[in-house]
């Protein structure tokens, strides 16, 4: 069975500025999920589900989901503040959408094989997404998930501060734990974070996630049970958030599930700011001139 690509594409984009998910970042205008997307089909993914919000579903399917659904199945799922989960009756009042691991969650009745997770608006590279589709295909289990880690000093802009999953693995190469650390950025003391109620020093080479993860269909119940819980502890809390680090965390001290860490030197890019998208821009322009993606992908 192929496995499935699952894209994270409901985020606001409130640094941004904009629909970052179908802003055009290719020479021929293609957005930078379309790139992922290549690479997936490519790799042998059989199938993509999209999760979005319904207000933008329209002009998603227009300006994405058609340009390649005779080449993969296409699904879509909704995440929206109040989208029905089993086990939870009414929720709180919310100011934000509810974060990655209620967005995953939300894809439940479209994925029955082992799928990866992607955010919309990051390119992971090429080689990525061969190493991802032979984990599931060949390692994922009940047990075992994954993990794709980078380097955090190939993952900052230069036009602002960043989150990022701070990772550390034991031996075997299986993760410990993950940290969501916050206004990451680079300063004349080096790379410093600001959390909420800490702030601290980080170096290039420490291991992060960006969101790229490799699950058996069986951490659905686990996502549901947790959200659950999380929305009982935070009602009184309208921007907390429900990472999939915090479910990952969780199943890794409960030895549970163990994640690979898995490597690439894939090069990654993102547009977390507008400033972002003239190097982006230039980056797609140098791999389609040097032959690494046709000049039209779905030409």
């Amino acid at each position: 069975m192929k496995p499935t690509l699952l894209i994270l594409a409901a985020g606001m984009g409130s640094r941004y500025g904009g629909l970052k998910q179908i802003d055009p970042l290719g020479p021929n205008g293609e957005a930078l999920i379309e790139y992922s997307i290549y690479d997936a089909i490519r790799a042998g993914f059989g199938k993509v589900v999209f999760v979005i919000r319904q207000n933008i579903e329209d002009i998603f399917r227009e300006k994405i989901g058609n340009q390649f659904s005779d080449q993969i199945e296409v699904r879509y799922a909704f995440q929206e503040l109040d989208t029905p989960i089993e086990g939870i009756n009414e929720f709180p009042v919310r100011e934000k959408p509810w974060g990655t691991g209620h967005a995953v969650l939300v894809a439940k009745d479209h994925i029955q094989e082992p799928f990866a997770v992607i955010n919309a608006d990051d390119y992971y590279g090429i080689d990525s997404y061969q190493v991802m589709a032979k984990f599931l295909r060949d390692d994922c289990s009940p047990s075992t998930y994954a993990m794709l880690a980078y380097f955090l000093g190939n993952t900052l802009s230069d036009a602002g501060h960043v989150n990022r999953g701070v990772c550390a693995q034991d031996a075997k190469g299986f993760l410990t734990t993950v940290v969501e650390r916050h206004k990451i950025q680079k300063t004349d003391k080096g790379i410093t974070f600001q959390d909420e109620e800490e702030g601290g020093q980080l170096t290039d080479s420490d291991l992060v996630s960006m969101n790229f993860w490799g699950f058996h269909p069986n951490v659905f119940e686990y996502l549901r049970k947790d959200f659950i819980q999380f929305v009982k502890a935070n009602e009184g809390q309208p921007r907390a958030e429900f990472y999939i680090p915090l479910l990952a965390n969780r199943l890794i001290q409960d030895d549970i599930v163990k994640f690979s860490v898995l490597s690439t030197d894939a090069q990654w890019y993102g547009v977390t700011y507008q400033e972002d998208k003239p190097m982006v821009q230039k980056a797609f322009r140098e791999l389609t001139e040097t032959g690494k993606y046709p000049s039209s992908l779905w030409g």
